[in-house]
């Protein structure tokens, strides 16, 4: 325990020039030709909701907040109440569009659990199937994913319109 206890936290990115395209993602000053290149389906005074270029599967997506911080604590009442409103909209998004049979929301919190990004804290929003997961990942520990990136980001960013009224 006295190893456990002793370890440091994650080092990560602290701002944009550090490589944090989450932050690259809900900033002010960038183009929409560069969001779209970024994978941005929404951007709002809550965060940004983008579909992640490294997906578990077809259809992943992320939820984050402006601010760069590492733990769901650092932020305020009404910014995790703003990320889980993003969470819900990128729920609606992928049933409207995908039609997934089940969805995994959850946050890496530090390295050790699963965190590429462990100094912006962001939700993972993944689509789910019945047996989307197969011998390929299992045997040969790749992702079989049945859609391209750049059509699963236009047929989303086409439907964003209409979710986005109800």
């Amino acid at each position: 325990m006295a190893y456990i206890s002793g370890l440091d936290a994650d080092e990560a990115p602290t701002d944009r020039d550090g490589g944090c395209f989450l932050c690259d993602a809900t900033a002010d000053d960038i183009s929409d030709v560069e969001r779209d290149r970024l994978l941005v389906l929404k951007r709002d005074e809550r965060g940004v909701l983008m579909l992640n270029r490294y997906p578990y599967t077809n259809g992943h997506l992320h939820a984050a907040p402006h601010e760069h911080v590492r733990d769901i604590s650092d932020l305020s009442a009404g910014q995790r109440a703003g990320l889980m409103e993003l969470c819900d909209l990128g729920v609606r998004l992928l049933r409207k569009t995908m039609n997934p049979q089940g969805i995994n929301l959850g946050m890496n919190l530090g390295r050790c659990a699963g965190a590429g990004l462990p100094g912006h804290a962001h939700m993972h929003i993944v689509p789910r199937w019945n047996g989307d997961v197969n011998f390929m990942q299992t045997v040969g520990q790749v992702r079989v994913i049945p859609q391209a990136l750049d059509e699963s980001f236009t047929l989303l960013k086409g439907a964003l319109t209409s979710i986005a009224r109800q």
